[in-house]
């Protein structure tokens, strides 16, 4: 097992790396498990520079898990700045949305944050539900 400490954003976060099996990780985000995709087969050397993940969390005793699509999403993205857990969602598709309007609620380290639409528009997608489980730029909502 490897321990990563990350600061991202100027958040910390606890890595612990647990297995990798082929494309498949298996670690824990501040002590929430996840198991991560990424796009090719890690070689046992040392990688020169990380793969991008593709992450499908873990299902968390609390909660669901996040759907993940593989289809193009346009418009504007409204994604996560940190890991964390859905308290809230406060928009459905069809919803008008002024920039600013807060859209989502999300439990990260112990403390709620209001992600907010960076653009008026219309709500075209909504990606996630309360008790979901998010990674970092995890996509939550789409505005057109």
């Amino acid at each position: 097992m490897k321990n990563y400490k990350l600061k991202i954003n100027g958040n910390d976060y606890n890595v612990d790396i647990n297995e990798v099996e082929g494309q498949e990780i298996k670690l824990n985000v501040n002590g929430e498990a996840y198991v991560v995709t990424v796009d090719q087969e890690i070689k046992q050397q040392k990688p020169k520079s990380a793969p991008r993940p593709v992450a499908s969390p873990v299902a968390p005793a609390a909660g669901g898990s996040v759907q993940k699509s593989n289809a193009p999403v346009a418009g504007s993205k409204v994604s996560t700045p940190l890991p964390g857990t859905i308290l809230d969602v406060f928009v459905n598709v069809g919803d008008t949305v002024k920039s600013g309007q807060t859209v989502v609620l999300l439990e990260a380290m112990k403390m709620e944050n209001n992600i907010e639409a960076d653009c008026e528009g219309t709500v075209k997608e909504v990606k996630v539900r309360k008790g979901d489980s998010v990674l970092e730029g995890d996509i939550l909502v789409v505005i057109g």
